[in-house]
């Protein structure tokens, strides 16, 4: 093996040899269907996307859990495939089109899509490169797409089922609308953020001329299409009031004054605009109160011509101020406010949504929901963490019927078909459309302009993707699926919608479990975004990336000067070096550590620096293991004598229980407890200390006093040992860390009597409790106790590690002198003792620092070992600096400036350096303390 681990060797080499092989792929044969069948659908990607932190995590989870249960022997199909993305992957084409002088409608609709499949084939598969250099071992074979044949004939089979059943229907309602794209979107299309805006108070004439009514907006333009005025019937100061009406400012149209217990007396003057036709809330009031739905804008978000001529055309924010103005000379415009108020934009195009009135496609979903319902309070479906079904309850006991068309040309096109009489038709195709009314040729019909909700589709995805609405080999064997691992955020757009579909068209759950996830945020607990400029590339983190890279990629397309000077300002400080390259393992150890369930991560580049240290520890143990063993007698022979000592024992014997820890780990989703398993047992354990005794006792040091026989059966007892337990802690680290352990494994396996092709199919560990030694376990954990006791001393002491010591005994039971009697030499080698004494009561004790172990006590004489006044002049010095820091940091966190100020993340640091810093003076006053009683 090379001296240094280098991932870059060995990770695409691997990866395209268990691709190349079909190691990843699922099987259908009937003896594979006797093993139990386990099933992960990937939540598909974006085709237009890029693999970001998020991505990263969630793949390292459903990969783990899917090489787990391959080396279980079940019977594991991870299913790959990427979503469509309607807007998304219009928007790319679209702007490549716009760079030419062209509009799609200059190119025409048939050909634009044309174009959009072009750019797929060619440009479509980004994410996917990037799965494979993450280690997901999809079956590639099996890779769906949204749009393919088969799973478009499922979404029209859907459609039309539904149409049959009166679950779809045609209807006029408020939707979110982007004025720019022409569409309507779903509420996760939606981004609200807080902006700087205005409340404008504007006066509302009564028709009597008695009085006036001030309301306040932050949408003035949409006066032009109120309704009504509303108050709280139990408000004194309108009772009078309601049931009159208002003359509307700049119109000439009189509008009520209405009473409705959603008003908010409290809030601003109590008098509330109503504009059913451009606000969720007043929709859901004009509907209560009958009011007329007055729609102002066009699909542009320009003033229609329902409006009064003089605003026709104008943009709504010019008529805005046109409105203000004219209000101001009328006399009706009372006073301007700042306000800080929450602005949806597309998130594709930026542009403000528009609540608007218009026909949509809607499946009517209280019936779908009831089952779905059902099913999780039946137990048929689990959350994970259970907390997540209340959030599940919450959405569907409120939900609402579903939009589901798009104005756009990308997606499956809505299969309804209209006559020259506007009658809708719906059917599979125009052919079943005509055959089914009856309709001739000379009937002309023309298709549906609009196309699917993404989410539709994708609400189809767990068994379009295995051949529904056929009934195939796919279905029977991995329908249900096992879990779907997701975000929270798409519990109700994507996991409620496929439990949905899933019950209506197969009778069965989609899935059995929900594995819900966190966020992967920055180190400072702060949400990744391009505008906040802390977004990290997970492939730059695998590769590395250098710094004036790393600074024009998180910069790029920034269109305020400011802001991007205060991210370059950033970057430079927070990565001086640019990013070193972790490597694939190091990266899923740093996601997999961090999987507590529900819990966010803040990424940190101080752990996935630690994980990597881990993979270099794992690989130089490896080292080390080899050249002990190779063409040594490792006792792979049946015949050969083996004789196991303490060390061999107890880390046999560890081994059970850390294989037992992490498979009930992994069972139970804690794929953090896993990681850390494994990575106390390979550190601590298994390097720090069997390794460690391994070393003497393969060059006979300990071996004193024995024949030569017994001699070389411990030491082919501890080479099988070293190689046994390192080739089962590969297999056991492999779903997290893939390629690392893949390449040790195959050097030592053979030593092991292995000669299969690879790690990934072999047998996950399963413990054998019968293998544990209770008795090794407990004497090697006094054996630890000893020399770690000794460690502390030289530590606290300042005494040099490899400087030889005595080291006197004291009040020990009869156990102890035989536990040092059997180990003694194992603890001078470990513990660097020359000799080791028991002192009888009556001897005089010198001058000693100590340390128990149980009762026994452990003394090693200072004398000649430290100079005490120097010793007590140094432990003086760092007290003195440690007191004067803990004051400025009291002194710094007492400043109210500061704590009200300063982003909540520094303030947390600064708290926590004060706790570090205190658990440090404590320990240095405590050294101080025990060096007086020298």
């Amino acid at each position: 093996m090379e001296k240094t681990y280098n991932p870059h060797a060995i990770e695409q080499r691997w990866y395209e040899t268990w691709e190349s092989n079909g190691y990843f792929s699922a099987e259908l044969e009937q003896s594979a269907q006797q093993k139990n069948s386990y099933c992960i659908m990937i939540p598909p990607p974006n085709v237009t996307g890029s693999l970001h932190m998020g991505h990263a995590f969630q793949d390292t989870i459903m990969d783990t859990l899917t090489r787990y249960h391959r080396m279980k022997g079940d019977n594991t199909l991870w299913q790959p495939g990427t979503d469509h993305a309607g807007i998304a992957t219009q928007m790319v084409v679209e702007r490549i089109i716009n760079s030419e002088g062209k509009t799609r409608h200059d190119v025409g609709r048939d050909a634009f899509i044309d174009k959009i499949w072009e750019w797929k084939d060619h440009s479509g598969s980004t994410i996917t490169k990037q799965l494979r250099r993450m280690g997901a071992s999809l079956d590639w074979q099996r890779e769906r797409f949204t749009m393919d044949d088969g799973l478009s004939d499922a979404v029209k089979e859907v459609f039309v089922k539904l149409y049959e059943e009166d679950l779809i229907y045609r209807g006029k309602r408020l939707v979110n609308w982007d004025p720019v794209l022409h569409t309507a979107v779903s509420d996760l299309e939606v981004l609200s953020e807080e902006e700087n805006g205005h409340f404008w108070h504007m006066r509302y004439p009564l028709s009597d001329g008695s009085a006036d009514l001030i309301v306040a907006t932050t949408r003035p333009e949409t006066m032009l299409g109120d309704s009504a005025v509303a108050v709280h019937p139990d408000d004194d100061r309108y009772q009078a009031m309601i049931g009159k009406t208002i003359k509307l400012p700049l119109t000439d149209r009189e509008i009520p004054i209405i009473a409705d217990d959603y008003v908010d007396p409290e809030f601003g003057t109590g008098c509330v605009k109503i504009t059913p036709a451009h606000d969720f809330n007043d929709y859901e009031m004009g509907k209560r109160h009958n009011l007329p739905i007055i729609n102002i804008f066009t699909i542009d978000a320009a003033i229609n011509d329902s409006a009064p001529v003089k605003y026709q055309g104008m943009d709504r924010y010019v008529a805005r101020k046109e409105i203000i103005k004219d209000l101001d000379s009328a006399g009706l415009f009372d006073k301007i406010e700042d306000h800080r108020l929450m602005v949806p934009r597309g998130d594709r195009s930026g542009a403000v949504i528009e609540p608007y009135l218009t026909d949509q496609w809607y499946v009517k979903i209280a019936p779908l929901a009831e089952p779905a319902i059902k099913a999780v309070q039946d137990g048929d479906i689990r959350f994970v963490p259970d907390n997540w079904k209340n959030t599940y309850y919450e959405w569907m006991n409120n939900i609402e019927d579903w939009c589901i068309s798009r104005q756009i040309w990308w997606g499956h096109r809505i299969p309804a078909w209209y006559d020259e009489n506007n009658k809708v038709y719906v059917g599979r195709d125009e052919q079943e459309v005509r055959k089914k009314h009856q309709l001739d040729d000379s009937i002309k019909l023309r298709q549906d302009d609009d196309v699917l909700d993404t989410w539709f589709s994708s609400a189809l995805w767990p068994f379009s993707t295995l051949g529904w609405p056929e009934k195939t080999p796919e279905l029977d064997t991995f329908y249900p699926t096992n879990v779907l691992v997701t975000g929270f955020d798409i519990i109700f757009f994507w996991v409620a919608r496929m439990i949905m579909m899933g019950l209506k068209f197969t009778g069965q759950v989609p899935f059995k479990e929900v594995y819900v996830h966190g966020l992967v945020r920055d180190s400072h607990g702060q949400k990744m975004s391009k505008s906040k400029g802390n977004v990290l590339d997970p492939i730059d983190l695998i590769d590395g990336i250098e710094l004036e890279t790393l600074v024009e990629k998180r910069t790029k397309g920034m269109m305020q000067p400011q802001m991007a000077k205060k991210i370059e300002k950033a970057t430079r400080k927070e990565f001086k070096d640019g990013i070193p390259s972790f490597g694939t393992d190091a990266l899923r150890f740093t996601f997999a550590i961090q999987a507590t369930t529900g819990r966010d991560i803040k990424f940190d580049m101080g752990r996935i620096e630690g994980y990597r240290n881990f993979c270099n520890k794992l690989w130089n143990a490896s080292r080390y293991v080899l050249m002990n063993t190779e063409g040594h007698d490792c006792g792979i022979e049946s015949n050969s004598e083996m004789l196991f000592n303490l060390a061999d024992k107890w880390i046999i014997s560890r081994l059970q229980e850390t294989e037992k820890q992490v498979s009930e780990s992994l069972n139970t989703y804690r794929l953090d407890l896993a990681a850390q398993a494994i990575y106390e047992f390979t550190w601590n354990e298994y390097c720090d200390w069997y390794l460690e005794l391994s070393k003497s006792l393969l060059s006979g040091k300990d071996l004193d006093n024995i024949d030569s026989a017994s001699i070389i059966a411990q030491q082919r007892g501890t080479r099988h040992t070293l190689v046994h337990v390192l080739e089962t802690l590969l297999r056991m680290t492999h779903p997290i860390m893939p390629y690392i352990t893949e390449e040790i494994w195959q050097r030592v396996a053979p030593l092991s009597g292995i000669s299969e092709n690879t790690i990934m199919l072999q047998a996950y560990p399963e413990p054998d409790l019968k293998k544990i030694d209770q008795s090794a376990l407990d004497e090697m954990t006094w054996l630890q106790q000893f020399v770690l006791g000794i460690r502390q001393i030289r530590s606290g002491y300042d005494i040099k590690p490899g400087k030889p010591l005595t080291v006197l005994l004291q009040n020990g039971t009869q156990k102890d002198k035989d536990r040092l009697s059997d180990n003694e030499s194992m603890i001078k080698n470990l513990a660097r003792l020359v000799s080791i004494q028991w002192l009888e009561n009556e001897d005089d004790i010198p001058e000693s620092a100590t340390a128990l172990v149980g009762k026994l006590q452990l003394l090693i004489p200072m004398a000649g070992l430290i100079n005490v006044e120097e010793e007590r002049e140094r432990l003086n010095k760092e007290i003195d600096y440690n007191q004067g820091f803990i004051v400025k940091l009291e002194n710094k966190l007492a400043n109210e400036n500061f704590v009200s100020r300063a982003p909540d993340n520094v303030v947390a640091l600064e708290r926590q350096k004060l706790l570090d810093t205190q658990t440090k003076l404590n320990s240095l006053t405590e050294q101080l303390e025990k060096l007086k009683t020298l």
